[in-house]
């Protein structure tokens, strides 16, 4: 079985990681992390350096975990690319044709003063009653399976 994991290094991506590697593990699955640089971050050329530091951070923590996955005796490869997620990430399943897409759920969470926690409340129920961007957009367009995982 191959696993395309669209992977940010997020809270979230690392518990769906590890809960998808727990649901498929009697398959032995090829998994491949897809990490996208979104490149509107660097695009005003004003902090040009920071953009490059977060990007080859990004990418570290990504190889690192594909690393982690192939101690665990897990077939890893990493895709990194750069652009526009939903578009890079579409792009890489239509490339690469896994037979699952694995998506962690995005959760914002917000300030810890009454505000923020009547906000992140309200956000919350709001994530539970839809998708994320990453996700409806992908939903509709890949022709794979998708398995977006919640985590708490």
């Amino acid at each position: 079985m191959n696993i395309m994991f669209a992977y940010d290094n997020s809270t979230n991506a690392r518990q769906a990681l590890d809960k998808t590697l727990k649901m498929f593990a009697c398959m032995l699955p090829k998994v491949t992390l897809i990490a996208v640089v979104d490149s509107t971050q660097g695009s005003s050329g004003v902090n040009e350096q920071s953009y490059e530091d977060y990007k080859f951070d990004f990418s570290e923590s990504v190889r690192e975990a594909a690393q982690t996955l192939k101690e665990l005796g897990v077939n890893a490869d990493v895709i990194i690319a750069e652009g526009e997620p939903r578009k890079m990430i579409l792009e890489a399943v239509h490339s690469k044709n896994p037979d699952l897409l694995v998506l962690a759920r995005h959760s914002e969470k917000a300030d810890s003063n009454i505000i923020g926690k009547t906000l992140d409340a309200l956000v919350e129920e709001f994530n539970f009653m839809t998708f994320g961007n990453v996700s409806s957009f992908l939903t509709r367009r890949v022709k794979c399976p998708i398995l977006i995982q919640s985590c708490s």
